[in-house]
């Protein structure tokens, strides 16, 4: 007590018993929920910071996202004691922390869960005595998370809203904030649509009560920009807030009756809920003044009496709102569901967030703070299973030392309510059920008779003596935070929660299509026979069990709420209130099972697998003994063992800084093992990748192989009979080769053309080969531009050799002889074609001369006059630039050299012209030879005018044909050479 006083003085609303906050309402704002307070605690221990609220949600989100665990944090206390708040503290945090990489829809799911809670605060929160935002329903939301542990989706349960007060309100107490945000918020038009006025005192349903204005209009735009955030349509805010309106027109509805016939006063106000509710006037008129029965196949109608119809309309008015109210929950979680597979949702976790009404004891207190209570009961016993009394059991069980700790189990009350035939609401139920005219004074008989030994329950009637209760009226539960005193008026039929067929009827048919779904038992059939519905009691304790079985499957956190005192002052600190406050909760019981207790505990099989990475006898893997053996070595080599029990299964951690410096040398260690498993991964990766290219390539080979080997086949097919056929195959058409025989096609070309020649070549003799392959030169040289070049006769290529071409043969060999010997010829090895030749020169005269074409160079010799001296000049065969022929029958030649000085010669026999053509034989041998030097082809021009240089002028050679010359000679005219042939020469 005194640290929760010296916390609140200063400010501290926050403590810690262990790992449950205790959360101290300071009625006033307080500037420590901003960013730099999330960043602050974002991702650290509970204990590393001051105790906040923000630490507990941390604290729940890690669980999940390290262990892909289910958690939720459970949120109780008093009516006012801030639990909304907190739930809307925690819901900020969450959403501040996640989807740190901005994905939209993420960022939706997020903002669809903010923004629920303003829409849930509009139409289930109401202003109380204690509290201005008290919740008036209870809310367990399960907030999904995926793989990432982003929010992906979620879903809202709530749980007995308190329709009761929508028709009457307790003196200082308001209806639901809905109705004062469409009256004081919307604008004059909207208010026109519905019929409405501004003034809540003109309606029934709200003057009851507290008149006190609140931030209605700024909610009422808050609540309208939330229901577009959550995808709400146009007409289902329509149908939303006419559905308000209806609710506050049929409150001001009266009856009157007028010579025993019931009739409706004021007709304005049904003609407004009629059409708000889309149906006919006369429809709503005979639903609230008579009533449909069905009776062994008979129908018939009877009327009500001006008590009959105003319960009735009252009574039509809390489902209308309760219905809407659950449709929108019902729309709510449609906006926010998770929209992945089921494959993937096998992989998510949930945080759910229990807010639910806090205990509550009024001056009258009926049917709904008797389930209120009920509902906080079955939470502390909860609370006690998990906190209390499992903890010490589990000490037992596992051989810990311990000193058992009293605390009051409050199952005993638990049962007072909910145990099978002998519990309140079984009674409650058995009374329901009873025929005959069964009321609120027989029911608190019945549970007189059958609780009158309980110690936790008594009435007037057991204790005359107790002034306190009334007579017949009254009875008093013994509860853990307190005694409260029931009135039983009313108990019957709030449990039976009647509503007469004629308005689920009535509204399932309404205009409005979203009005009309929220009443689908409307459908039935009038005369058919229905079970029973259950009891909104039985109901209410059916979601209570689902709830806590729910709860249990999920690692808990808790938020314990406590008010400070009961005037909403942020100075006041009541003292009596607050230790009433805490020994309810059961805080004390709390701090002495932890201080005497342990603040972790864990299997041994999961705590090493969680932490043996920290110590090098248990990474990778322990093999020394069992799970406990390893843990044992690892916190004796951390120096942990003086603040560690060993238990037969688990081990526990007193202190939480054994657990932090754990925790941290963990963290450590991480980015280690995780850059020890990235090099493993991406090691495994590339032979894998390694493989499956080795794979590849195989594959494309083999693909490879198989393609050229069916091009092979294909082309062996279509050549079959190629060597039948005259030109060996020439004409027939290849097949396009596929992309992986491309290289290998011209390969094939080229084998193809070798056995091709061989196979032409065959007939001839080997010693021919020399001279048809000079000859095929020739041709390809020409090209088909010279008809005659001497194709038709034997080629000898060293004429001059020849005693019959030259006389002096003699001279002439000596004379090559002494050419080759004495260094001057370039040390050519042989003479490869020789001949006479008119030579013509730059001066422009003409000489009989010789020349020799060797390997190496071509060679101008003197006449045989003169023994064919070497005149010193030769070209090298790899210098020419080109030869230049004419077409004609002509021995025109000429030599074109880089030095802009070419050979030019008219080829000849030794006293007269030659009878045979020579220049396909000279052009072959050449053209051959400077392929054999250069790798490349020496290109033959053909053609009458041949240019060319001598003594680096340009010269151009005209081949003329004239009938009176009958030996071939040149001559020089106007600056170019004439070649004069006889006439029959030319072409």
């Amino acid at each position: 007590m005194g640290l929760l006083f010296n916390r609140f003085q200063v400010g501290s609303i926050y403590t810690y018993i262990g790992e449950v906050c205790v959360s101290m309402n300071p009625y006033r704002q307080m500037n420590i929920y901003g960013p730099e307070t999330i960043r602050k605690y974002k991702g650290r221990e509970l204990f590393e910071n001051a105790p906040h609220v923000f630490a507990i949600a941390d604290a729940a989100y890690r669980v999940l996202k390290q262990r892909h665990q289910d958690t939720c944090i459970l949120i109780s206390g008093e009516s006012g004691a801030g639990k909304t708040e907190a739930s809307k503290i925690i819901m900020k945090y969450i959403a501040a922390v996640t989807n740190t990489q901005g994905q939209n829809e993420i960022e939706r799911v997020k903002n669809v869960l903010i923004q629920s809670n303003s829409i849930l605060e509009t139409f289930g929160n109401a202003k109380t005595n204690r509290n201005d935002n008290s919740s008036r329903f209870g809310k367990y939301m399960d907030i999904e998370f995926d793989y990432k542990a982003d929010p992906v989706g979620g879903i809202i349960t709530n749980y007995l809203l308190e329709k009761s007060r929508v028709v009457q309100q307790q003196p200082g107490e308001r209806n639901f904030h809905s109705f004062y945000q469409l009256l004081r918020g919307a604008n004059d038009t909207e208010l026109r649509q519905y019929d409405l006025h501004k003034e809540t005192s003109k309606y029934h349903y709200l003057n009851q009560g507290s008149m006190d204005i609140l931030t209605e209009k700024s909610d009422y735009k808050g609540t309208c920009n939330a229901f577009k955030t959550l995808g709400f349509q146009a007409d289902e805010v329509q149908t939303i807030w006419r559905t308000i309106a209806s609710v506050l027109h049929l409150g001001n509805v009266e009856f009157q009756t007028i010579e025993d016939e019931l009739v409706i006063s004021n007709k304005s106000h049904l003609q407004s809920a009629a059409k708000l509710l889309q149906v006919t006037e006369s429809e709503l008129s005979a639903a609230l003044t008579k009533r449909t029965i069905a009776a062994g196949g008979n129908v018939m109608k009877k009327d009500h009496d001006a008590t009959q119809a105003e319960y009735g309309k009252d009574a039509l008015a809390k489902a209308i709102y309760d219905r809407l109210f659950t449709w929108i929950i019902s729309r709510i979680n449609r906006a926010i569901l998770f929209r992945g597979s089921k494959t993937q949702a096998r992989f998510n976790s949930v945080i759910g967030v229990l807010d639910i009404y806090g205990f509550e004891i009024f001056d009258a207190n009926s049917f709904e703070q008797f389930c209120i209570n009920y509902c906080n009961e079955k939470l502390q016993q909860l609370f006690i299973e998990l906190v209390l009394k499992q903890e010490q059991e589990e000490y037992q069980r596992e051989g810990i030392e311990w000193t058992n700790i009293d605390y009051f189990n409050n199952k005993i009350i638990c049962d007072l309510v909910e145990q099978p035939h002998k519990g309140i609401i079984a009674i409650m139920d058995e009374a329901c059920l009873s025929v005959g005219n069964v009321t609120d004074d027989t029911l608190l008989g019945a549970m007189d008779k059958n609780l009158s030994k309980h110690p936790h329950y008594t009435s007037r009637q057991l204790k005359p003596a107790d002034k306190e209760l009334k007579h017949r009226e009254d009875f008093r539960i013994t509860h853990y935070a307190g005694d409260v005193i029931y009135n039983i008026n009313g108990f019957i039929e709030k449990n039976k929660d009647t509503l007469y067929q004629d308005f689920k009827r009535l509204l399932h048919h309404s205009k409005d299509a979203n009005l009309s779904e929220m009443w689908p038992e409307g459908a039935q059939d009038i005369k058919k026979t229905t079970k029973r519905p259950l009891t909104a009691g039985t109901l209410f304790q059916r979601s209570m069990a689902d709830l806590v079985a729910t709860l249990l499957k999920k690692e808990p956190f808790y938020v314990r709420c406590i008010k400070p005192n009961d005037i909403k002052s942020s100075t006041v600190f009541d003292e009596e209130r607050v230790q009433h406050q805490v020994r309810y909760l059961g805080l004390l019981e709390n701090v002495r099972v932890r201080r005497a207790g342990f603040v972790h505990r864990q299997r041994y099989d999961k705590f090493l697998l969680r932490y043996k990475m920290i110590s090098q006898y248990t990474w990778p893997n322990f093999r020394a003994g069992s799970d406990r053996d390893g843990v044992r070595v690892l916190i004796e080599e951390k120096g942990f063992a003086q603040d560690v029990k060993y238990g037969h299964t688990k081990i526990f951690i007193r202190s939480p800084r054994t657990l932090f410096a754990l925790e941290q040398q963990r963290n450590e260690m991480i980015p280690h093992i995780v850059t020890l498993l990235q090099k493993q991964v991406r090691g495994w990766i590339a032979r894998r990748n390694y493989k499956k290219i080795k794979a590849a390539q195989v594959i494309m080979r083999a693909y490879k192989t198989y393609k050229l080997r069916s091009y092979v086949h294909e082309l062996a097919q279509r050549f079959r009979h190629a060597k039948q056929q005259r030109d060996y195959g020439r004409s027939i058409q290849w097949p396009q080769p596929p992309l992986a025989g491309r290289k290998a096609e011209a390969k094939l070309h080229r084998i193809f053309d070798f056995w091709r020649a061989y196979m032409i070549l065959r007939k001839y003799p080997r010693s021919e080969w020399p001279q048809l392959r000079l000859q095929i030169i020739a041709a390809t040289a020409i090209a088909g531009r010279r008809p005659y070049w001497g194709q038709q006769r034997k080629w000898l290529g060293d004429y001059l050799a020849n005693s019959q071409d030259n006389s002096g043969y003699d001279a002439y060999s000596a004379n090559v002889r002494n050419l080759k010997s004495s260094g001057g010829g370039d040390g050519f090895r042989q003479v490869l074609f020789s001949s006479f030749a008119k030579k013509f020169n730059k001066h422009n005269k003409q000489a009989d001369r010789a020349f020799i074409v060797t390997d190496t160079s071509i060679y101008k010799l003197d006449g045989i006059k003169k023994k064919f001296r070497n005149m010193d000049r030769s070209i090298a065969i790899r210098e020419l630039t080109s030869i230049s022929i004419s077409p004609g029958r002509d021995q025109l030649i000429v030599f074109h050299s880089p030095k802009n000085n070419d050979l030019v010669f008219a080829l000849q026999g030794e006293v007269g012209p030659l009878k045979e053509d020579r220049i396909g034989e000279l052009v072959g041998i050449v053209c051959k030879k400077y392929y054999d030097v250069t790798g490349t082809e020496l290109r033959v021009n053909v053609g009458a005018n041949i240019a060319c240089r001598l003594g680096e002028k340009a010269r151009t050679i005209v081949v003329e044909a004239a009938s009176n010359v009958e030996t071939a000679s040149f001559r020089h005219a106007a600056g170019n050479i004439i070649f004069e042939v006889p006439a029959a020469y030319c072409v």
